[in-house]
């Protein structure tokens, strides 16, 4: 009978003080790891057959540096986030939007966008249940254009490896451009070019009004950020690990006056050349950052930059033929279109001003 009882009872249950110990732990720890990371690298290059200072040591130092620091990073806000993200749930976000008229919405929307590390790809699913709920075409643009490409882990990185300035104004320039692009597109009408199925569910939309979540605890809400770490690291690892090697080669062997000859403040074409280079890459805020960093360091202009990291993270190839499903032709044509005319201002006017 003891045997019995000893094999049927339930696993004990961590306690919540554990819990709480264990995230504060795990915060200290982050934050001791974090300030070794130049002594580590230096300290890794040092094992190497090379010269500190060549093309190579350069290169490698570069690499041993940036992935630990952007994995640690992206290990850090993501937990936090998916404990946030715990409080607003896909069905509560489109009842949010849903009613919202252009303006309010397409600000709404974009903001709510930050919220949601998606990559390009990952939005459009919420971009389809949006347009399914009766949420206006120009506020779903909105939201769309803010997940990819102003979401948390591109601003935290960008703050990590290139400082606050720049991560402040790649917020409010890539907010500015959610938000007018997506009102543009609302102001045009343009549901008729929907594919058929979308527009016939978007003009007699009627879903239900999700109701109020679950109560969660905070242990329960800690799961969910564990949770997100491991889904967005199993997705973006790879893509940071090659984005840092691309950097890592820029930023060892590329030569300073070619960068500055083809991303500098004085080409003109500039801008629109890296717009037209980003549109075809696919990756992410965590793997195209590292490269941004290393750009800027060859002498890059930063407008320049920003556009072309713009254009990878919003425009990508792969979320254009997802979309497809979606939109016609003609209505894609009309978003790269909106889009990459803000992105161009935005590399243009950094650009003069900076």
């Amino acid at each position: 009978m003891t045997t019995e009882t000893h094999d049927t009872a339930a696993p004990r249950e961590t306690p919540d003080w554990a819990w709480h110990l264990g995230v504060a732990g795990f915060a200290a720890v982050w934050w001791l790891v974090y300030r070794q990371l130049i002594p580590f690298s230096e300290w890794v290059t040092a094992f190497f057959p090379v010269e500190r200072h060549s093309h190579t040591g350069e290169a490698i130092a570069f690499f041993v540096y940036d992935v630990p620091k952007v994995m640690l990073l992206l290990a850090l806000i993501v937990f936090a986030m998916g404990v946030v993200r715990s409080f607003f749930s896909p069905e509560k976000t489109r009842a949010l939007l849903s009613g919202k008229r252009e303006g309010a919405g397409n600000v709404m929307s974009a903001g709510l966008g930050i919220l949601t590390p998606f990559c390009s790809c990952s939005a459009v699913p919420l971009f389809i249940g949006f347009v399914s709920a009766g949420v206006p075409l120009g506020v779903t643009f909105s939201f769309l254009i803010a997940a990819p490409m102003v979401n948390e882990v591109a601003l935290v990185l960008l703050f990590g490896l290139v400082g606050w300035k720049v991560a402040v104004t790649y917020l409010v320039f890539g907010l500015a451009i959610a938000i007018v692009a997506g009102f543009v597109i609302g102001k045009l009408r343009l549901e008729g070019w929907l594919q058929d199925w979308v527009r016939d569910i978007h003009s007699g939309a009627n879903a239900p009004v999700a109701g109020e979540d679950e109560k969660l605890t905070m242990v329960e809400r800690y799961k969910l950020g564990l949770e997100a770490v491991r889904e967005i690291f199993a997705r973006v690892w790879i893509w940071i690990v090659a984005g840092i090697a691309m950097g890592a080669l820029i930023h060892g062997y590329v030569p300073e006056d070619l960068m500055a000859r083809i991303m500098g403040a004085d080409a003109w074409w500039s801008v629109p050349a890296a717009v037209v280079i980003g549109i075809p890459m696919y990756t992410n805020a965590a793997g195209v950052i590292p490269i941004v960093e290393a750009l800027l360091g060859k002498g890059a202009a930063l407008g320049t930059v920003l556009a072309f990291m713009m254009s990878v993270i919003a425009l990508s190839l792969p979320e254009m033929i997802i979309l497809k499903q979606v939109l016609t032709l003609r209505l894609i044509a009309v978003f790269v279109g909106v889009v990459a005319s803000g992105i161009l201002a935005v590399g243009f006017l950094f650009n003069l001003i900076f």
